[in-house]
């Protein structure tokens, strides 16, 4: 089941790559997409396995800030390793956007479970 969410996780990352390509005119063809997301992956992995290995829930608030920021922080990382450069503007934009979607997919699903939990009480 966890694969399912981290597959959501890397679908968040796909869309906020394809949308950057889109707004600066980099086109959509698979390798520049591929290219451009490939950080942002290894990131994502990273941040899956460190919750894992810690035995935390990667579906937790805290799971998903872990995994947003590791996401992040990797990407730029291995982005600068590899030549493609970041700047303070484009690390703002990618907290704001992949933390508001992966920790947000996390606060509907923590409230719906609460919800149904009350729900099955009453």
């Amino acid at each position: 089941m966890h694969r399912l969410w981290a597959l959501l996780d890397g679908a968040i990352v796909l869309v906020f790559v394809a949308i950057g390509r889109s707004v600066h005119a980099h086109g959509d063809r698979l390798a520049g997409l591929a290219s451009t997301a490939w950080p942002f992956g290894v990131g994502l992995l990273v941040g899956w396995l460190t919750v894992t290995l810690r035995n935390d829930s990667a579906l937790s608030l805290r799971g998903g800030l872990v995994v947003t920021l590791s996401t992040v922080a990797v990407g730029m990382i291995l982005r600068v390793l590899a030549g493609q450069g970041t700047a303070v503007a484009f690390i703002i934009v990618a907290l704001v956007f992949l933390g508001g979607a992966m920790i947000g997919w996390r606060v509907v699903r923590i409230g719906s479970c609460r919800r149904r939990d009350s729900s099955a009480q009453n």
